[in-house]
């Protein structure tokens, strides 16, 4: 990726469309005279009054119990130093982003402006009556120490510093599975901790915690081996000083059963892992360059278990597996502190988790079959949807158990479902499609690279290594606006309108003319068509010169479908093509059929387009829950309209009986579970959350989806082709370029999807 165009698009990232990455929203009803009085004057007086009389109610009538403070003065800000306060201000908010969309706690970023210890614990001290937690972010060693011990001690809040905490909890569940696969006792282990900072001190302390040794510890600093024979030793460092006789990195390495890298890229060679004992665990955690590389370690010792800090090797050490689930644990009890027995609870957890069997939807994200606890699998993946209702109900039974929690819940499974229905339980949707279509780039075909917001697609499309972008167009314009945005790679530029595409041209005429023919179509009007980009890409995907295509960012969707359908044609057994929409809203993703095609589709029809989107759900990992939505609930009317959804409806029970679908339904009782149950208890929908919905006619389903992405601001990802012989997408007239890169990655997965099922034809 060119630096200069990666370093635009993370200012434009911050800058637009306004500066920064978090904002503050009311939760309550404002639009009244009535609302505001209520909101603030007179009516704010009555829960002041009574936070005076009793502070606890402060939990009660305000948002401290869902609030985090982030605070940093940024003297450790990771990879880039001390760089002050202001300047570490964009980490801080996106540490804040981190959380709300991981685990719904809501996040003020504080940055201090002093290097004084004392200053800054005044300051904390002084603000912490706003916040249910504090979040101490990059805060260098030695200072860390002590200002973490002391709020810990002063405040009767959670005070966790996460630079500490958050790799010494991820790290010890890691170790524990990893001693486990190489068949070792914890106690046993001989260790060695490259780095002597806040995150080595920690993890340190936490791995003593778990069984190691101390005579069996070997910790470096920048000084080699700390000895307790050296001078001028912190506190920190005199705890973890070996008696043994050696002094270099290369001597500590002889016979270690574990390395743990916290420290800088590339001292650790290959010469020194080939010293270690048999089934080596290395844990390079180093970032964004570890240790040791990846490709390197294996190739050195094929009995290694080994993790990174990197989201492209196995076993990611990754601190988004622990804090905001630590935390919302806390919050949740209204823990005093977070404690020794709430972060072993979240280790024993999240070691436990990576033995239980995975979804498939963290399978499909990964590219995986099948992903089992073994030596590429110790630890759990971030995206994997149970974490929210684990790690949070884990930490939070200890903090009962330990007499920290002010609130105790009584109902823990009713607690693991409100943290489920808190995140929407699959919110991570579009996190896990870009991140499956990266297991396996595929050649798209961008129809309409001669304009710019197409090709700034294809270019983040290329540098996040999603697809391999084709860029289809006037090849003079393509490469003046490659300049402009400064896309100088490699790519592959195709003109069909070109004299260089005469052969292939010719090629794709008469593939053409042979099936068409018999319609009315000469060969000659065949190499006419073929100058056409979206007949040319077409048949670039029909023919395998392209894994996918995308077009209908400048025309009509009518007229970018036809030559779809002519040269690509329905997958067999569909009669008919047509599409959904992902809508991304805050209760999880909502499928919309059919946004596109089907003006006014027949019974049977409809049926078919259940069928169609209740697969394309299951590519996506998702289990579908479909609703067949009418303006009528259960034969309440006789109209036309609400009898074919009926029709539908039954059709699909007697065809596909263990399809989770039911209608003909009116959209709210269909979203809203609780109504549902209590007017129609007999329904196959009874009980559960919907997650699709199939309207009776374009006009429905193409109105509701819009609706919902301008009023709601919801991100809709589609729409997405149903029923296609190979991947094209079609946009929606003037898609944005986010938008066009979401259906890209969709294009992806569609293809990998399509290779699959061929895949698996021939071998039938």
């Amino acid at each position: 990726m060119k630096k200069q165009s990666k370093r635009k698009q993370a200012l434009d990232y911050h800058e637009f469309p306004k500066p920064g990455k978090v904002e503050v929203v009311p939760t309550t009803k404002y639009a009244t005279q009535r609302d505001l009085s209520l909101a603030y004057s007179p009516g704010v007086a009555v829960p002041c009054l009574e936070i005076e009389k009793n502070p606890d109610t402060v939990y009660k009538y305000t948002n401290k119990g869902n609030l985090v403070a982030v605070i940093s003065n940024g003297t450790a800000v990771l990879g880039l130093g001390d760089i002050g306060a202001e300047a570490s201000k964009p980490v801080m908010e996106g540490k804040g982003l981190l959380f709300k969309i991981f685990a719904d706690i809501d996040v003020f970023d504080i940055e201090v402006g002093t290097h004084d210890i004392e200053e800054f614990i005044a300051t904390v001290k002084n603000i912490a009556p706003t916040f249910g937690g504090i979040n101490l972010e990059d805060i260098k060693a030695p200072e860390a120490f002590e200002i973490e011990c002391r709020l810990k001690d002063e405040l009767d809040i959670p005070v966790m510093h996460d630079d500490q905490h958050g790799t010494a909890i991820i790290s010890s569940a890691a170790l524990l599975n990893a001693v486990e696969i190489a068949e070792k006792k914890m106690e046993e282990v001989k260790i060695v901790i490259s780095g002597a900072g806040a995150a080595a001190t920690s993890c340190t302390r936490l791995y003593k915690a778990i069984g190691v040794q101390s005579k069996n510890i070997v910790m470096l600093d920048s000084k080699g081996v700390i000895r307790d024979d050296r001078d001028n030793l912190t506190k920190e460092k005199t705890e973890f000083a070996t008696s043994r006789n050696i002094t270099t990195i290369e001597e500590a390495m002889i016979d270690a059963d574990v390395f743990v890298g916290l420290s800088v890229a590339n001292i650790l060679s290959p010469e020194m892992l080939l010293s270690m004992a048999d089934n080596p665990i290395v844990f390079a955690l180093a970032n964004p360059d570890p240790e040791i590389k990846y490709d390197v370690a294996i190739k050195t010792r094929k009995d290694i278990i080994m993790a990174t800090g990197r989201s492209d090797h196995p076993n990611q050490v990754n601190n988004v597996l622990g804090f905001p689930f630590i935390f919302r644990g806390a919050l949740d009890v209204r823990a005093t502190k977070i404690n020794e027995a709430m972060k072993m609870a979240s280790v024993f957890a999240l070691a436990k988790l990576a033995k239980e069997p995975v979804p498939e939807q963290v399978n499909i994200a990964y590219g995986e079959t099948k992903l089992l606890f073994g030596k590429d699998y110790i630890i759990p993946k971030p995206f994997d949807p149970r974490l929210i209702g684990t790690i949070p109900v884990a930490v939070a039974k200890a903090a009962v158990e330990s007499g920290v929690a002010k609130e105790p819940i009584d109902d823990w499974k009713k607690y693991e479902e409100e943290l489920f229905d808190r995140m929407g339980n699959d919110n991570k949707i579009l996190r896990l499609l870009f991140n499956r279509a990266k297991t396996n780039p595929k050649r798209i075909v961008f129809a309409e690279a001669d304009h710019l917001d197409v090709l700034k697609a294809a270019q983040i499309v290329h540098e996040e290594a999603i697809g391999i972008p084709i860029l289809l167009g006037r090849k003079d314009i393509i490469l003046e606006l490659m300049k402009e945005i400064d896309f100088d790679d490699d790519v592959e530029i195709l003109d069909p309108k070109s004299d260089d595409q005469n052969e292939i041209l010719t090629k794709y005429a008469r593939i053409y003319w042979s099936h068409r023919k018999r319609k009315g179509v000469t060969l000659y009007a065949a190499e006419k068509l073929m100058r056409e980009r979206n007949y040319f890409a077409s048949m670039m995907v029909n023919e395998g010169d392209a894994d996918a295509m995308i077009s209908g960012y400048s025309r009509a969707y009518p007229v970018v479908i036809r030559p779809v359908l002519e040269t690509i044609g329905k997958f067999e057994g569909v009669n008919k093509i047509a599409t959904t929409n992902l809508m991304l809203t805050k209760r999880g993703p909502l499928f919309i059929s059919d946004t596109s095609i089907n003006i006014d589709p027949t019974a049977k029809e409809l049926a078919n387009i259940a069928q169609m989107t209740n697969y394309t759900m299951k590519m996506f990992g998702i289990k579908p829950v479909i609703a067949m939505v009418s303006y009528a609930n259960f034969g309440s009317s006789k109209h036309p309209q609400a009898r074919k959804v009926k029709e539908a409806v039954e059709l699909l029970h007697r065809v596909c009986p263990d399809t989770v679908v039911d209608g003909e339904l009116q959209t709210d009782f269909a979203l809203n579970s609780e109504m549902l149950k209590k007017a129609f208890p007999f329904s196959k929908l009874a009980g559960k959350k919907v997650n699709a919905l199939i309207f009776p006619n374009l006009d429905s389903a193409n109105s509701n989806y819009k609706l919902l992405k301008e009023l709601n601001g919801v991100e809709s990802v589609g729409p997405i082709m149903l029923g296609m012989k190979k991947a094209a997408h079609i946009l929606q007239l003037g898609a944005s370029v986010e938008e066009m890169v979401n259906i890209a990655a969709v294009a992806v997965v569609d293809a990998q999807q399509k290779e699959k099922y061929e895949y698996e034809m021939k071998q039938c």
